[in-house]
């Protein structure tokens, strides 16, 4: 069975698309190509248990076991080398981007405090879309009383779009809450 995000962008999305923009072929309609959802974790280097933990969160939050991200290269300055755990990250496609993306916009970024919408500038460019989140308890699986540390977290929307207004058009028809 399809996700409802998925079947409302074949019966509703695509047409409206094709209709605004004057696409010849249906190949043409942007659409999601990718969810990357990562969580830098500077403390790791003191504290290996907090790594853990991070990984633990983000396969709650995502169904998928995240990889660990090591540094590239040392910065002295942050007390890292070359070769360190820094961070964990997840890449979704296929039914569990549909699941994870449908989740953000209706239940876990209404929960925020004093939302008002997502940033609408946050695009780079090439049709993609960034939103940093402050905090990962928004996310209903994640268990208050067992979190140890608030930890935030980038999330890229990947599209196949060609400009940015392409990719605003499409995330505002799929249900994405821009700030007015």
């Amino acid at each position: 069975m399809a996700s409802r995000l998925k079947e409302k962008y074949i019966n509703e999305v695509i047409p409206a698309l094709m209709e605004k923009f004057q696409y010849k072929n249906v190949m043409e309609v942007p659409k999601l190509e990718k969810i990357v959802i990562n969580m830098g974790i500077g403390e790791a280097r003191d504290n290996p248990k907090t790594l853990e933990s991070a990984v633990n969160e983000l396969s709650l939050i995502t169904g998928q076991k995240p990889i660990i991200t090591k540094a590239k290269k040392s910065v002295s300055n942050f007390k890292i080398r070359q070769g360190m755990n820094v961070g964990v990250k997840v890449t979704l496609r296929g039914e569990k981007m549909y699941d994870f993306l449908d989740k953000l916009m209706n239940i876990s970024l209404p929960r925020v405090r004093d939302f008002r919408g997502v940033n609408p500038s946050s695009f780079d460019g090439r049709g993609n879309y960034a939103l940093g989140i402050k905090e990962q308890l928004i996310f209903p699986e994640i268990d208050y009383d067992k979190v140890d540390s608030v930890r935030g977290m980038d999330i890229v929307i990947v599209t196949t779009a060609e400009t940015d207004e392409e990719a605003k058009a499409f995330l505002e028809l799929m249900g994405m809450p821009f700030r007015k």
